[in-house]
C-alpha cells in the first residue's frame, strides 16, 4: 500500500494548473528589494519557491526588485547573494535585476497610454491620497484623468527626459475609482525620482512602482507562480490586471501564503537599522539578530533552518512560531554531527594535591557519545586543573552533587577525585580548590567498587587555552514585551554577556571561522566570522544544551 503523501494548497494549485494545461512547467523566483539584510522570514520564501521549482523539476531564479534607488544599496545585494547561496537555493546563471527590465517597463506603460488605460496626473501625493477615498468613501477621478492619449504620450515623454520636479506627476493607471478594492483605484505606475540607481547610474529619472514592475519582471521571466505572503493578497487584482492590459501570453499567477513570525523577535528592517545606527548591535549580522547573515555568523546551519521551514509548514492564515522551535532544530542538527569538547567558561582553579608534581598522562577522550564514528582523542592530564566555578560549594544545599569538602566525584574521562579543603582571597571568593585522587578509578580501567553521583569537566591548566566566549539572550525583554507604549523597543540589558577568562582544549584554539563544538555542559558553540583571530577565536554560544520545549506531536 503506498503511503498517502499530505500536500499543502499550494502544491495543490500547481497539481491543478498542470492538469489541465494551464502551465507545461513550473517556474519560480526569489525577488527581494535590496534595502536591508534578509532574516528568518524571508528564508521562508526562499526555501519555499526553490523547493516547488525542484519537486516538479522547474526553474527557481533570483531576482532583485531593485525599482526604488532611495534605499537600495549594493551591499545589500551581495549579502542576499550570500544568503541564498548558503541556504543551498540554487539559481544557476538565472540571476536577474528589475532595473535590467525598465526598458520593457516604459514600453508596456506607452502601451497601456495609447489604449487609453493610463494617464499622467498632476496631484499631489497627499492629494491623490484624499481623491482615493477609503473603505467607506468612493474615490473621486482626478481632473488630469481625462486628458487625450496624445497629451499624456508627450508628457509621460518629457517626464522621462527630466523635465519635470520630484513629485510634480506620475503616470496613473485608468481602472476604477469606485473599486472596493483601494489598489485599484488609479494606481500610480510610475513616479519622477532624480535619483541615482545602483545599477544602472543616472539613465532613469522614472521608475515603476513596485505593484507595476513585479507582474511584468515576472511575465518578462516566464514564471509560472509568483509566490508571495500574504499582505500581497489584496494586490492580486492589480497583478492580474497589469499582465492583462499589457498584453503578455499565458501569464504568471500569483498565490499568497502566511508569514512566518517568530515570538518576541525583531525582524522588522526599521528597528534593526536603528539598532545598528545607535550601536546596540555591531551590524546587520549582530548574533543577537535573526538576520540570516546573523543567524549564520551565530553558528545555525542550513541545515537547522531547512528543517525549521520544514516544521512550520505552509500555511494560509498568519501565525507566530516560538523561537524555541528554531534551537531545537539547531541542537537536532548538531548533536551527532559536532565533537564534545571540554571548555571553562568561568574557571576556578583545581589542585590535586596527591599527583605527582611535574608528572603529565594522556587520556582518550570519545568525540561524541552518542555517535562513536566521530572517535577520540587525547587530552592532557595533570596535577593542576581548571574547572567550573558552579561545580565547587563550600556549603553546598542539598541534593548537590559536585564538588564540597568531603565529597568525591568523577573528573570527565579522568579519575575520583575527593574535595579536601579550599583557599580564598580578602574578599572570600574562592582562588583554589584541593583535592585529591585515588589512582585506581581511572576511567576504562573497569573499577566499579564505589560509585559517585556527580561527575565534572576539566581541563589541564598547563596547556589550557585561553578564550573570550559570548553568551546571548534574546535582545528584547522577553517578559515585559517587544514594544514600549510609545513604540520603542524594549531592551534586554542581559542580551550579550562577554567572558575573557575562559580555558579551553588547546585543539581549540586552532578553530576557523563557522567552525562549532559542544561545549561539554555549557552548549553549542561557533567560533566567530569577525572578531576571531589565528590561535585567538571568539566563540559565540549557538543554543544552550536544555530546554523545556517539546516538539508538538
Amino acid at each position: 500500500m503506498e503511503e498517502t503523501v499530505s500536500r499543502n494548497f499550494i502544491e495543490q494549485e500547481i497539481d491543478k494548473d498542470l492538469a489541465e494545461g494551464v502551465y507545461d512547467h513550473v517556474q519560480t523566483r526569489f525577488p527581494p528589494e535590496p534595502n536591508g539584510y534578509l532574516h528568518i522570514g524571508h528564508a521562508k520564501s526562499i526555501l519555499l519557491n526553490y523547493g516547488l521549482a525542484e519537486e516538479y523539476g522547474g526553474k527557481f531564479n533570483m531576482r532583485f526588485d531593485d525599482t526604488n534607488p532611495t534605499k537600495e544599496k549594493t551591499e545589500f545585494v551581495e549579502s542576499i547573494l550570500t544568503d541564498v547561496k548558503w541556504l543551498g537555493a540554487d539559481f544557476e546563471d538565472r540571476l536577474f535585476f528589475a532595473s535590467d527590465y525598465f526598458p520593457i517597463m516604459y514600453e508596456k506603460a506607452l502601451l497601456l497610454i495609447r489604449k487609453g488605460k493610463a494617464f499622467v496626473c498632476d496631484l499631489t501625493a497627499d492629494e491623490i491620497r484624499e481623491y482615493r477615498g477609503d473603505f467607506r468613501t468612493p474615490g473621486r477621478e482626478s481632473p488630469y484623468r481625462n486628458r487625450s492619449v496624445e497629451e499624456n504620450l508627450r508628457l509621460f515623454e518629457e517626464m522621462k527626459e527630466g523635465k519635470y520636479p520630484d513629485g510634480s506627476k506620475v503616470l496613473r493607471g485608468k481602472i476604477d475609482m469606485a473599486s472596493p478594492n483601494i489598489n485599484m483605484r488609479d494606481p500610480v505606475l510610475y513616479r519622477v525620482a532624480h535619483q541615482s540607481h545602483h545599477n544602472t547610474g543616472d539613465k532613469w529619472c522614472i521608475y515603476p512602482m513596485y505593484d507595476f514592475a513585479h507582474p511584468i519582471e515576472d511575465a518578462v521571466e516566464h514564471v509560472t507562480h509568483s509566490i508571495c505572503t500574504l499582505e500581497f493578497e489584496d494586490h492580486r487584482p492589480l497583478y492580474d490586471w497589469v499582465v492583462r492590459e499589457c498584453e503578455f501570453e499565458n501569464p504568471p499567477r500569483q498565490i499568497e501564503f502566511a508569514k512566518l513570525y517568530l515570538t518576541n523577535v525583531v525582524t522588522g528592517k526599521r528597528y534593526i537599522k536603528k539598532l545598528v545606527e545607535d550601536g546596540i548591535v555591531d551590524g546587520w549580522d549582530d548574533p543577537r539578530l535573526v538576520s540570516i547573515a546573523a543567524l549564520r555568523r551565530r553558528g545555525y546551519t542550513p541545515e537547522s533552518i531547512r528543517m525549521f521551514v520544514d516544521l512550520v509548514g505552509v500555511a494560509k492564515a498568519n501565525s507566530s512560531v516560538d523561537y524555541a522551535l528554531l534551537e531545537y532544530c539547531i541542537r537536532e542538527d548538531l548533536k551527532l554531527k559536532r565533537p564534545r569538547m571540554m571548555a571553562i567558561l568561568d574557571p576556578v582553579k583545581l589542585v590535586i594535591d596527591n599527583y605527582p608534581e611535574g608528572q603529565t598522562e594522556e587520556l582518550e577522550v570519545p568525540n561524541n557519545l552518542e555517535n562513536p564514528e566521530l572517535g577520540s582523542r587525547m587530552v592532557t592530564f595533570g596535577r593542576e586543573l581548571y574547572i567550573e566555578r558552579e561545580d565547587f560549594m563550600e556549603n553546598p544545599p542539598r541534593k548537590y552533587f559536585r564538588l564540597f569538602p568531603g565529597n568525591e566525584v568523577r573528573l570527565m574521562s579522568a579519575y575520583f577525585v575527593t574535595c579536601t579543603s579550599c583557599e580564598k582571597d580578602a574578599d572570600g571568593r574562592v582562588t583554589v580548590v584541593h583535592a585529591t585522587y585515588d589512582p585506581a578509578t581511572k576511567s576504562g580501567s573497569g573499577f566499579a567498587e564505589r560509585k559517585v553521583k556527580g561527575t565534572i569537566h576539566w581541563v589541564y591548566a598547563g596547556s589550557a587555552k585561553q578564550v573570550e566566549c559570548r553568551l546571548y539572550e534574546n535582545i528584547v525583554d522577553e517578559e515585559k514585551g517587544k514594544l514600549n507604549e510609545d513604540g520603542t523597543l524594549n531592551l534586554n540589558p542581559n542580551s550579550l554577556t562577554v567572558l575573557k577568562n575562559c580555558y579551553v582544549e588547546p585543539a581549540l584554539a586552532e578553530a576557523k571561522a563557522y567552525d562549532s563544538f559542544q561545549f561539554v555542559r555549557n552548549g553549542y558553540f561557533c567560533a566567530d566570522c569577525k572578531d576571531s583571530a589565528p590561535g585567538a577565536p571568539v566563540f559565540n554560544r549557538i543554543v544552550s544544551l536544555k530546554s523545556s520545549f517539546k516538539l508538538p506531536k
